[in-house]
């Protein structure tokens, strides 16, 4: 399983599945991020903490613990 904290500066992916419970996973979702959609990695700060993505036209930045939830495939 590769997860959204494992791509690097400039890749693009897309989302298989968004793991997680309840509040956490809702929340993440609610950003925009869900099944298939297409993620690019703009910016890491230098420890890897925390990601920032463009996801459906706009930019998100997440943390390390939270890209580990999303599961995607490129």
């Amino acid at each position: 399983m590769k997860t959204l904290k494992e791509l690097k500066i400039g890749q693009t992916a897309h989302v298989r599945k968004v793991h997680g419970e309840g509040a956490v996973r809702r929340r993440i979702m609610d950003m925009g991020i869900t099944k298939n959609v297409e993620v690019f990695v703009r910016k890491m700060a230098p420890l890897g903490d925390p990601i920032e993505i463009n996801v459906r036209g706009y930019e998100l930045t997440l943390r390390k613990a939270d890209a580990e939830m999303i599961e995607i495939f490129e």
